[in-house]
């Protein structure tokens, strides 16, 4: 279950954050406490994508995008290629978050052509799977994991990959999955992904917070997060990730 990986502790600030905003985030986070141990990365909003490249990159942050257009240039009005995304100096791009999934209605195919396109240039998607509180209730979590894994089949073995789970009745909701169930969709997860023949690290995303970060992180299977609103602020981000460094440390 490839619990050597380094963790991943990823801020996605969604459609949130000014120039001011992002530079007093900067200021006041530091950097990473622990790059040995811990890999952090950020996606702010396309604009603040230059604006924070640099000065992320000597803080020790690894800068990611939100969303891709899979296809190279042309006309597209209001998308962004992989190319911009590449020239911002992004190594990540998340990919059929379960609000592009239900709000935009991108489909398994779109994403696996964005993440195509992803790997062309060289960006390594971060793929969010997770279920609805009516799909959990109904006891086809899993089933429905593993058709949001499917679009992995065929996909190139050596090509980067990072999975995140987020269950969608536990993103921005204040509800946390419990460690059991965090510990018990992981496993299944792994193993769907083994099966597929892909072995890649696998985030836990939901309310993650600084006051539950520790026990999650210490959930099996678990090898980092994909943070949303405790990533605007940066002291809470740098509790989450110092919780993971004591996790792992």
């Amino acid at each position: 279950m490839s619990s050597e990986k380094r963790r991943l502790i990823a801020g996605n600030w969604k459609m949130n954050g000014s120039l001011q905003e992002a530079n007093e985030f900067m200021d006041a986070f530091g950097g990473n406490p622990a790059p040995d141990l811990v890999e952090v990365a950020l996606m702010p909003p396309f604009t603040l994508l230059h604006p924070m490249s640099d000065r992320l990159a000597s803080m020790g942050v690894v800068l990611g995008a939100q969303n891709v257009y899979n296809e190279d240039k042309g006309a597209f009005t209001g998308s962004i290629c992989p190319m911009m995304l590449r020239d911002a100096n992004c190594h990540y791009v998340i990919i059929g978050h379960s609000e592009r999934r239900s709000i935009i209605g991108e489909s398994n195919a779109k994403i696996r052509s964005k993440m195509n396109a992803s790997w062309l240039h060289g960006l390594e998607p971060i793929l969010c799977i997770g279920e609805t509180l009516e799909q959990r209730e109904k006891g086809i979590t899993n089933s429905v994991l593993a058709e949001q894994l499917s679009i992995l089949k065929g996909a190139p073995k050596e090509m980067p990959l990072t999975v995140a789970y987020e269950p969608v009745w536990a993103i921005g909701t204040g509800v946390t999955a419990s460690a059991e169930q965090v510990t018990e969709t992981h496993a299944f997860v792994h193993e769907e992904l083994t099966r597929l023949g892909h072995d890649c690290r696998v985030l836990y995303g939901g309310s993650v917070n600084p006051g539950n970060a520790e026990e999650l992180m210490s959930c099996p299977g678990v090898e980092g997060a994909l943070v949303g609103g405790a990533s605007l602020k940066a002291d809470s981000f740098m509790e989450i990730v110092k919780a993971t460094v004591k996790v792992v440390s």
